[in-house]
């Protein structure tokens, strides 16, 4: 069901005018339900964890007294639930239809010319950290714990942020694609923070609540035979199928706290990116009190928020473990990123196959779920794969 505010009347744009007039610095979000780009800064969110949907409550009751029609609030938050945070209320805010792969002719991605490549860690020290994280959850003190790496790109000249979101959403018009200006002080340039996440953490719809969880995944071969083999396994896989109820679980429980007729599938179904087949469980419910500002999208991400998806059970000694484990800190890479407007309604997804871009230097993460019976090599494989959403819209034909 679409979110109610892209539903109501307003001036129309195209997808691809949107896209187009993206500039470094602007805010972009695109997915199934439309477009979204907003320029400017009104007013700057500031919150403390847990408690910024409150404060982005105050923010927008402030801007509608101030006389800006329709307010919304936009912006990402870190991994961590006391990372840093950049939300904000813009001052402009134009709006579009879903993309589609007809609407999407960017221009290409930068040419990988001239890049040095660093590894953190180094694909036998990523092994090393899954055996780690494998005896702690021997020992019983982990379920699941989700591990990253990390790989820092330079490039001989600045890397174009408007040509490589251009290339994600033309990659994959159904992905929650994203760009949003995430500089800190002390960046001697603009931090972008960009991607195109496969996965929707919620979305709220006047008193509809729509989750997508996924966990338990495949790389995407590219021959028809080899994906549908690699479907049919994904699907009868114990190990995935451990690894996806404990996220399932997760949000199911999170979301009864604040729903009624919550409809959980008693099985996942299998979706796909151009990458990767992921194990999906589509959860929705109706609000018991959407007027409370802890029920509104962004108040329903926080609570949500780090889902076993990115983080582990219990969560935690999961996010113990990620600390020593990790040799770098995530930011927001694995955090959340999106919209909420002052009726409570919006999108948040998880900001993963992402991206921080900063002049030069390309930050991009990515991770697998650990669980008991992982193999490392495959989780290091795996890991690879998801590299290959960025690596490719920057121009690289294989992942590192």
């Amino acid at each position: 069901m679409p979110v109610s505010t892209l539903t109501r009347p307003r001036p129309v744009h195209r997808p691809a005018e949107l896209l187009a007039a993206y500039l470094t610095g602007s805010f972009y979000f695109s997915s199934p339900y439309g477009t979204l780009l907003a320029d400017g800064v009104r007013t700057r969110v500031h919150g403390s964890p847990r408690r910024r949907a409150a404060a982005a409550a105050r923010a927008l009751d402030e801007a509608a007294a101030g006389g800006v029609p329709d307010p919304v609030v936009v912006g990402a938050l870190g991994f961590r639930p006391d990372a840093e945070a950049s939300l904000l209320v813009p001052a402009v805010v134009r709006r579009a239809a879903a993309p589609s792969a007809a609407a999407a002719h960017p221009p290409g991605g930068q040419a990988p010319t001239g890049w040095t490549v660093r590894l953190q860690p180094e694909p036998d020290g990523y092994v090393g950290a899954v055996g780690r994280a494998l005896d702690l959850i021997g020992q019983g003190a982990l379920r699941k714990v989700v591990l990253a790496r990390c790989l820092k790109l330079t490039a001989a000249d600045p890397v174009a942020v408007t040509s490589l979101l251009a290339g994600l959403v033309r990659a994959n018009p159904a992905a929650y694609a994203f760009a949003a200006d995430v500089t800190a002080p002390g960046d001697r340039a603009p931090r972008t923070l960009v991607g195109a996440s496969p996965e929707l953490l919620v979305a709220r719809n006047g008193v509809t609540v729509t989750a997508n969880p996924l966990a338990g995944s495949a790389p995407r071969a590219g021959e028809a035979s080899v994906d549908r083999a690699r479907v049919a396994a994904l699907r009868d896989s114990a190990k995935d199928l451990g690894e996806h109820a404990h996220t399932a679980g997760h949000v199911a429980d999170v979301l009864g706290r604040f729903c009624t007729d919550l409809d959980v599938p008693e099985r996942p179904e299998v979706i796909g990116t151009p990458t990767m087949w992921h194990l999906s469980t589509r959860i929705s419910g109706r609000l018991r009190d959407p007027a409370d500002p802890d029920c509104s999208a962004l108040g329903l991400a926080e609570a949500l928020h780090p889902t076993p998806a990115v983080g582990g059970v219990p969560a935690d000694r999961a996010l113990t473990a990620i600390a020593a484990l990790e040799p770098q800190d995530r930011g927001y890479y694995a955090g959340m990123v999106g919209w909420t407007d002052r009726h409570g309604d919006g999108e948040w997804a998880l900001s993963i196959r992402s991206a921080e871009v900063c002049d030069r230097t390309v930050r991009l993460f990515a991770g697998a779920g650990i669980v008991a019976d992982s193999d490392p090599r495959a989780e290091l494989a795996e890991t690879a794969a998801k590299f290959r959403t960025l690596l490719g819209a920057l121009g690289f034909e294989d992942p590192v």
